[in-house]
């Protein structure tokens, strides 16, 4: 077997390891956090109704301003979360979207495929139907097509959990890569229909800090001293662009390297020349002294044979998910529904417009063309996965808590609007959830064919 073969083979039995593990941590993790999700969701209604409503929006309107050198931001807290806090959870997305390119499904084109077009289904069915809601309406109320779109993928894959061995593992990758697709779907919407005021200069400069961050990548600079700052500059650019600022983190998450500097061979080499020369009895403050260094190699060596992707993912995934996101929650879930018409809220046009898009949109699209992606041979089901799953997963991608209150932020001006669009969000949410749960509960495997 010569060097090339061997080294491919190497690279590919190690695939599976590399990318089922961090699979499974990562839907772990996401499970989790949908609890802590909705802790916060439920402590922000909770707030939000209560005698201390006032204290709970005052301090979400508060303004901070940050300067530093020629940098100058005046946000309020609202908005710093939205935009500065979202860009590390958009940034752990385009980490896991560039794990899926590289290592995934999405690098396989017929597995990738049957989730990939049924994310397009479950974004088209959505939005149309929406519409059908508002066109009546008009005006702003139109915006929010993008609304029911995103499946949040802490409830959905928290929903999954729940039932245990009744999902097939094949089923949970398929929801796992069709919530990743739906996200790269939400990223392109959020990128062309909810831009305004582009500043073509400031974003020729974000678009050159992210050109230089590629560059680094290629000449191997690998100090998070150099990323960090440059990551921050580019974020700011962003948002002075107008294109929102958490684009920046999908994008520099992507920019990530997913290979690690030294191949498995590589490194077991390096690692066995050091362990070679380690003292076995450092009692000599000089053999202490050589002790330190070989230990510090060798942990400079390990850490550089685990991809720059991976480590980030493993170190920001936690913060993402059990920090980011509820404080995302506890901002936005807010709703004071003291002297509110609760029954004109739910039946309002654009309520129901984005809560039937969720659950009626949502299922009917990812089922549909997944289903055409099978029968014209462009896709196939997951091992031990049938239709009555694939039609539960479809609606359990009804499940839109964060990505759509984020769509929602940035669809409305008008916060009566918002407010019914959160309204509209929480209904098809919960409902979507609850016939998702149920129809894989009676879900059985399939047998292979």
């Amino acid at each position: 077997m010569d060097r090339r073969h061997q080294t491919w083979a190497t690279s590919e039995r190690f695939v599976p390891k590399r990318f089922v593990r961090p699979f499974v941590r990562f839907t772990r993790i996401e499970a989790a956090s949908g609890i802590v999700l909705l802790a916060a969701a439920a402590a922000a209604l909770i707030w939000a109704n209560s005698r201390w409503s006032d204290t709970y929006f005052q301090i979400l309107e508060t303004q901070l301003t940050i300067e530093f050198g020629p940098f100058h931001l005046d946000e309020s807290l609202l908005h710093l979360i939205n935009d500065g806090l979202m860009a590390i959870f958009f940034f752990v997305v385009g980490l896991e979207i560039k794990r899926q390119l590289v290592l995934g499904d999405l690098r396989d084109p017929k597995a990738a495929a049957l989730p990939v077009l049924a994310a397009l289904g479950g974004m088209i069915f959505p939005a149309a139907i929406y519409l059908m809601f508002t066109l009546d309406a008009g005006g702003e109320a139109i915006r929010g097509w993008g609304i029911p779109m995103a499946t949040d993928i802490a409830f959905a894959v928290g929903v999954v959990a729940l039932l245990g061995s009744r999902v097939t593992s094949g089923a949970k990758l398929f929801l796992l890569t069709l919530a990743i697709a739906d996200d790269i779907g939400a990223i392109t919407v959020i990128a062309i229909f909810y831009t305004e005021d582009l500043d073509l200069r400031y974003l020729a400069f974000a678009v050159g800090g992210l050109v230089l961050a590629r560059v680094a990548n290629l000449v191997r600079v690998r100090s998070l001293a150099f990323y960090i700052p440059l990551g921050v500059v580019v974020w700011f650019l962003t948002l002075e662009s107008g294109v929102h600022a958490t684009l920046a983190g999908v994008a520099l998450g992507l920019l990530t390297p997913a290979r690690s500097l030294y191949p498995a061979d590589e490194f077991d080499r390096r690692a066995r020349a050091i362990l070679d020369t380690f003292p076995n009895e450092p009692d000599s403050p000089e053999a202490r002294e050589h002790a330190d260094h070989e230990a510090l190699l060798l942990s400079d060596i390990s850490a550089e044979a685990v991809s720059p992707l991976s480590r980030l993912e493993h170190r920001l995934q936690i913060w993402s998910s059990f920090v980011v996101i509820p404080l995302f929650a506890l901002a936005n879930a807010g709703i004071d529904f003291r002297g509110v018409d609760i029954v004109g809220a739910l039946t309002s046009s654009v309520a129901l417009g984005v809560a039937a898009g969720l659950v009626v949109g949502k299922t009917l699209g990812i089922s549909l063309f997944a289903f055409i992606a099978v029968r014209t041979g462009l896709g196939r089901l997951p091992a031990g996965t049938g239709w009555t799953h694939i039609v539960g997963l479809a609606a359990v991608g009804g499940i839109g808590f964060t990505v759509a209150l984020f769509v929602a932020g940035l669809a409305f001006s008008d916060p009566a609007l918002n407010d019914l669009a959160k309204v509209g969000i929480f209904a098809g949410s919960l409902v979507a959830g609850v016939i998702g749960a149920g129809i894989l509960s009676r879900a059985r495997p399939a047998a292979a064919s």
